[in-house]
C-alpha cells in the first residue's frame, strides 16, 4: 500500500458539517477494469459472428482488438518480468495465445486472454478498495478539536496542530479528538472501535480516552497525552498497512511451479523445432510440430484443473452467506490449523442483554416489579444499559408506568419518579448514600456475585434504599459453542479467544463457548491481537483470524486467513479480511474451511487428469506423428474434463458433505 496512507486527509469542514462520503473506488475507475471489460465485449460481439458463419472479415478484427485490449497489459508487465530475468506465466498465457492464434485456434487464445484480464481486474479492484478503507479509518478521528487556552477561551483547531500537553474540551456526542487524560468531567465513552468493549465506559478525572471514541452525555476535559500521529487510530492503520505489505506473498498450488515450468515449456519448444532443422527437416514440418507440441504441453488444462473447483466453491460458499474473495484465499481456507477468535460482536452478539433480575431481601417486590420500575425509570434514556433493560420488561410483557422528572448524571445513573417514589438505577460503585456505594452487606454481595460472573451489575434504588441489583451481559451467539467444537475437530487444536474486554467477561463467556481459560487472552488493545497471531505463526502455525470490528484489522490483515463478520462488521474489517460471514452464521466458519479441503482434494485429482493427458499427448507428438487437429482435440478434451469434474462443487450436496464432514 502506498505511504501516504498515514497522511490524514484534508478536511476543511467544521465538527458541525454532514461525515465525509465514504471513500470508494470506483470500478471503471481503473485502467484494469476498463481494458478487461473492452476484451470482453469484443470477444463476446466477435464469438457469435464466427459461430454462425459470418466471413472472417467481420469477427477477425473484434478478435485482434481483444487479443491487444485484454493483453497488452499482462504482456507488458511479462516482458518487465523478463527483463528482470523471471518469466512470468503470464507473459506464457500471451504467448500461447499467439500460438493458438498462428494455427488457427484464434477463439481459443481469445477466450485465455479474457479470463487473465478479468482476473487482472478483479486484484486490483481488490486491492483499490482495501486501501480506501485503510484511508477511511482516519474519518473516525475528527477534522477538527476545541483548545482551551490558559485563560479560559475556547479555539477551534485542526487535530493536526494538536501538541501534547494541549487542554481539549469534548462536549456530548463529539468524538475524541486525541489520545490523552481526562482532567475533569465525568461521561460514559464508546470506545469499542479502539478496544471492542460492547458497552459505554464510565471515565472521570485521570482516566485515559483515545482518539476517535465517542462521547456520551458529560463534557471533558482531556489533557493530550499523545501527539495526533501516533494515536492509537494511526497506529491501527500503520499496522494494517504494513501487516498487508509484510504478509508472505501466496500463491495458488499450480503458480508455485509456475517459473520451472514456463522456462522448461519454452525450452522445450525450441528444442522441437530446432532440434530437427538441424538433422534436414523442412521449416514448415517443424514449425507444425512445434506449435502442436506447445499447444499441447501449454498450462492451459492444469490452470483449469486448479480454477474450476475453487471457483466452484467460492460460487457455493456465497450461496450459503460466506464471500470469498479469491481463488487464493479459497486455497489458504483449506490450510489452516490454528484459530484465534474476537469475541464483541464475534463470538457474542455484541448486545447488552438482562441475564439477572435480583430483588433485595425486604424489597417485597417480584422480579417482574423491579423489572417494571427499572424499566420505567430507564425509558426515556438513550444509554445501551437503558434499552436492554426497557426491552428486557417489552420481552416480558410488562406494563411501564409513566416516568417524571426524569434526570441523567453521566458515568452514574438515571433518577426519575415513577408511581410516586423516586427510583435511581446506576453504577453500584458510583450511587452515593451507602458504604462502598454499594449499599449494606446483601447488596454488596449481590453486585459482586454477578460481577465476577463477568456481568454488569446495575443496583435499583427507591429513595435511599436499595431494592434489587440487575445483571446484564453481551450474549453468546447460540452457534458459538458447536463452532469453536468444529473448529477444534478441524484444526486439533481448541481456539484461542482474544479480546479487549475484561478477563471477567471474556472468561465467562470462553466457558459458556467451550474455551478453555488458558486460551483465553484479555484486555488486548489491536497490537496486542497482531503479537498474538504472530506467536502462533511463529510456531510454524496458519492462523484463522475471525473478527469484525476496526481494533480486529491489523489482526485480520497479519494472519493467514481472515474472515470478518458481515452484517455489524466496519468497513476496514470487511476490506481487509480474506472472505466476510454475510449473514453473520458462525457455524457457516467450519464448513467453508472443510469445502476449501475437499476443493484442494479435487484440484489434485485434476491435476493427475491434465498431467496425464499432457504426458501422453507430448510423447506421441515427439515420438510419432500427432496430427494437430487431434493434438488440439486432445488438450480442450482435458480441459472440459478437468472443467467438469471441478464444477461438481458448485452443488449444494457438496457444502451439505462438507458440513457433514466436520460432525
Amino acid at each position: 500500500m502506498p505511504s501516504d496512507l498515514l497522511q490524514r486527509p484534508e478536511r476543511a469542514a467544521p465538527a458541525a458539517a454532514p461525515p465525509a462520503p465514504r471513500r470508494r473506488t470506483r470500478v471503471f475507475a481503473l485502467p484494469e477494469a476498463r481494458w478487461a471489460t473492452a476484451a470482453l465485449v469484443l470477444f463476446l460481439l466477435a464469438l457469435p459472428l464466427q459461430l454462425t458463419g459470418a466471413p472472417g472479415w467481420a469477427w477477425g478484427p473484434l478478435y485482434a482488438a481483444a487479443y491487444v485490449t485484454g493483453g497488452w497489459e499482462p504482456a507488458w508487465a511479462g516482458l518487465g518480468a523478463l527483463r528482470e530475468k523471471t518469466l512470468d506465466v503470464d507473459l506464457l498465457m500471451i504467448v500461447a495465445a499467439l500460438g493458438a492464434a498462428s494455427i488457427g485456434q484464434v477463439m481459443d487464445g481469445a477466450l485465455l486472454i479474457v479470463i487473465f484480464a478479468t482476473s487482472g481486474a478483479l486484484e486490483a479492484l481488490a486491492t483499490a478498495r482495501t486501501q480506501d478503507a485503510v484511508r477511511g479509518l482516519l474519518d473516525l478521528a475528527p477534522a477538527t478539536a476545541t483548545r482551551l487556552a490558559d485563560d479560559g477561551s475556547e479555539s477551534t483547531v485542526p487535530t493536526g496542530e494538536l501538541a501534547v500537553g494541549d487542554t481539549v474540551l469534548v462536549r456530548p456526542g463529539e468524538r475524541v479528538g486525541a489520545d490523552g487524560h481526562v482532567l475533569t468531567g465525568t461521561s460514559e465513552v464508546d470506545q469499542a472501535t479502539i478496544t471492542g468493549e460492547p458497552l459505554p465506559v464510565a471515565k472521570e478525572a485521570g482516566d485515559e480516552v483515545f482518539a476517535g471514541t465517542l462521547n456520551g452525555t458529560g463534557a471533558l476535559r482531556v489533557r493530550v497525552g499523545r501527539d495526533p500521529s501516533d494515536s492509537v487510530i494511526a497506529r491501527i492503520v500503520a499496522m494494517v498497512e504494513e501487516a498487508s505489505g509484510t504478509k508472505a506473498p501466496t500463491q495458488l498450488f499450480i503458480e508455485k511451479v509456475e517459473q520451472r515450468y514456463s522456462l522448461g515449456m519454452v525450452v522445450a519448444t525450441l528444442a522441437v523445432f530446432l532440434f530437427p532443422l538441424a538433422f534436414g527437416a523442412d521449416l514448415t514440418g517443424s514449425l507444425l510440430r512445434a506449435m502442436t507440441f506447445m499447444i499441447v504441453a501449454s498450462p492451459c488444462a492444469v490452470v483449469l484443473a486448479t480454477m474450476p473447483p475453487l471457483l466452484s466453491a467460492i460460487a457455493n460458499a456465497g450461496r450459503h452467506g460466506v464471500l470469498v474473495k479469491s481463488a487464493v484465499v479459497m486455497e489458504r481456507l483449506g490450510q489452516v490449523d490454528a484459530v484465534a477468535l474476537d469475541k464483541t460482536g464475534t463470538l457474542t452478539e455484541g448486545i447488552p442483554r438482562v441475564t439477572d433480575v435480583r430483588p433485595l431481601d425486604g424489597s417485597r417486590l417480584t422480579e417482574d416489579a423491579l423489572l417494571a420500575l427499572a424499566a420505567a425509570a430507564e425509558h426515556p434514556s438513550e444509554h445501551p444499559l437503558a434499552r436492554a433493560v426497557v426491552d428486557a420488561a417489552r420481552a416480558r410483557g410488562l406494563v411501564l408506568a409513566d416516568a417524571r422528572d426524569f434526570t441523567s448524571t453521566p458515568g452514574v445513573g438515571v433518577t426519575a419518579t415513577v408511581d410516586g417514589h423516586r427510583i435511581t438505577v446506576g453504577t453500584p460503585s458510583r450511587l452515593p448514600g451507602s458504604r462502598d456505594g454499594r449499599g449494606d452487606a446483601p447488596t454488596a454481595r449481590v453486585a459482586a456475585e454477578l460481577e465476577d460472573g463477568g456481568r454488569t451489575a446495575v443496583l435499583v434504588l427507591r429513595g435511599d434504599s436499595p431494592i434489587g441489583v440487575l445483571g446484564l451481559a453481551d450474549r453468546l451467539r447460540p452457534d458459538a459453542a458447536a463452532t469453536t467444537a468444529a473448529l477444534t475437530t478441524l484444526t486439533g487444536s481448541a481456539p484461542i479467544l482474544v479480546t479487549g474486554d475484561n478477563p471477567r467477561a471474556a472468561a465467562r463467556l470462553a466457558a459458556e463457548a467451550g474455551i478453555t481459560r488458558d486460551h483465553v487472552h484479555a484486555g488486548l488493545l489491536p497490537q496486542d491481537k497482531v503479537a498474538a497471531v504472530r506467536r502462533l505463526e511463529a510456531r510454524g502455525r496458519k492462523v484463522l483470524f475471525l473478527g469484525d470490528g476496526v481494533n480486529d484489522a491489523p489482526a485480520l490483515a497479519a494472519a493467514h486467513t481472515g474472515i470478518a463478520l458481515g452484517r455489524a462488521g466496519s468497513d476496514l474489517a470487511l476490506e481487509t479480511a480474506d472472505a466476510v460471514i454475510v449473514r453473520d452464521e458462525l457455524a457457516t466458519v467450519p464448513t467453508v474451511i472443510a469445502l476449501s479441503r475437499a476443493a484442494r482434494r479435487l484440484v489434485v485429482q485434476n491435476l493427475a487428469v491434465a498431467a496425464t493427458f499432457i504426458s501422453g499427448l507430448v510423447v506421441w507428438d515427439l515420438a510419432g506423428h500427432l496430427p494437430l487437429p487431434l493434438g488440439v482435440l486432445g488438450h480442450e478434451g482435458s480441459t472440459v474434463i478437468v472443467g467438469l469434474n471441478g464444477l461438481r462443487l458448485l452443488r449444494d450436496a457438496a457444502w451439505n458433505r462438507a458440513a457433514q464432514d466436520i460432525r
